[in-house]
């Protein structure tokens, strides 16, 4: 038996995600940006430590289609340094990659414009392309996200619905998967490996959809789940998941390097490492080298039964901040309060309570509004918007005539919405 192949396999960069972060003075870039920047340092150095044969990078390397020139600076010449080592990389375009028209370059084709040594940029015409790792071959079929406007404007889809477009394209990225299976099957010793950019039904999401570019594309897990590979590296999907757990050939997303938001606030963030030959393949998930995900921290804190709403909330967050969510973490502060607790609450106190934040992303209140009493005494929840006008303008000894009209009038735009 062969050595096994050792690919590193990552997706999500999203460099170019500013939220809750602030100009860096040192380098002059978002400090947030930056967060990103640094993580992909971190995934440089370890594929150089661990001497990896074959890094594989499954899409979305920026947040928009038109990152700007340091953006792509940053992000060039840390893929650069990797194959600098003698590292081959592979890459594929996401959906964040592409621009809206197929006739324009996306994000990543720079490399394969210069023809950097060791980088690999393959799209759907590039088909099962052998790449020589210094312990032999591997076949990477490549899947990224397809052009969808291309798709569209062709003469069968021009008249399709969304939903009739979406099953077009599963079945459009179905159909290139299943013959490129067909391909790898026809080297039975040589290592294969599917590299793609889509979801997968049945994959538990993330917080992709909020930032998500374009329409999304869906591949049946049934077509995936094919001893023509041995081992699916998956981009698109934030949270690191193994849709085909425990079989072959694992199926795996290996998640974004880094928390956008609060969505992915639970979740570990990183890398795979994969360990790959003919047949058979092990991984690990590696969540840091040497620094984690920014955190993000939610402190809730309920303050309807308390005296001191204030005094609550700032207990709350000292308590966060001994058991170490608050330091250098983005937090969000969510207050359930009666209504007249609010202007209790104070944001200057709450920001001050949390200076040793990298940044507060809002102070959110939650007001349980009581009945008032001022219309005088009833059944509010159930009575209709007519009768609590009447009994308002009662409250304001508005003149009979008067009422009435307005009454009717009320009643004709009411009857009218």
């Amino acid at each position: 038996m062969t050595d096994p192949i050792r690919i590193l396999h990552f997706a999500d960069v999203h460099i170019g995600m500013e939220r809750y972060g602030r100009v860096d003075a040192a380098t002059g870039v978002n400090s947030r940006v930056m967060d990103y920047l640094r993580r992909l340092s971190d995934l440089v150095d370890f594929a150089i430590e661990r001497d990896v044969d074959l890094v594989i990078f499954a899409g979305d390397a920026y947040k928009t289609r038109n990152p700007n020139s340091t953006y792509r600076r940053e992000f060039s010449w840390r893929i650069k340094r990797i194959a600098d080592h003698g590292i081959p990389v592979v890459m594929v375009a996401g959906n964040h990659d592409l621009p809206p028209v197929s006739q324009r370059a996306s994000t990543i084709e720079i490399f394969d414009t210069l023809r950097v040594p060791n980088i690999y940029v393959l799209d759907q015409d590039s088909g099962v392309t052998l790449i020589e790792t210094k312990r032999g071959p591997v076949q990477i079929a490549p899947a990224p996200y397809p052009y969808t406007s291309e798709l569209a404007s062709q003469e069968a889809f021009r008249a399709a619905s969304l939903d009739e477009l979406d099953r077009r394209y599963t079945e459009f990225m179905s159909d290139i998967i299943r013959a490129m299976a067909q391909e790898a099957r026809s080297r039975p010793d040589i290592p294969a490996v599917l590299v793609g950019h889509f979801s997968v039904d049945g994959a538990m999401f993330s917080s992709e959809r909020s930032v998500m570019v374009g329409r999304d594309i869906t591949v049946p897990r049934a077509v995936l789940v094919d001893d023509a590979w041995d081992y699916v590296a998956l981009g698109h999907i934030h949270r690191h998941q193994d849709v085909n757990e425990g079989a072959h050939p694992p199926v795996v997303y290996s998640g974004s390097i880094e928390r956008i938001d609060f969505g992915e606030e639970k979740e570990f963030k990183g890398w795979v490492l994969a360990q790959v030959t003919r047949g058979h393949a092990d991984y690990e998930f590696i969540p840091h080298h040497r620094r984690e995900a920014r955190r993000f921290t939610t402190i809730d804190c309920d303050c309807r039964q308390e005296e001191d709403s204030m005094e609550a909330v700032l207990k709350r967050i000292r308590r966060r901040q001994e058991e170490g969510g608050v330091q250098d973490a983005i937090v969000r502060v969510r207050l359930k309060l009666r209504d007249d607790q609010d202007q209790l609450i104070s944001d200057r106190k709450i920001r001050a309570a949390l200076a040793n934040a990298f940044a507060v992303a809002g102070v959110i209140r939650q007001i349980d509004w009581r009945v008032r009493s001022r219309l005088g005494a009833g059944d509010f929840e159930n009575a209709t918007p007519l009768e609590l006008l009447d009994r308002y303008f009662e409250q304001l000894q508005t003149p009979e005539d008067e009422k009435q009209a307005l009454l009717e009038d009320a009643a004709r735009i009411i009857q009218g919405v």
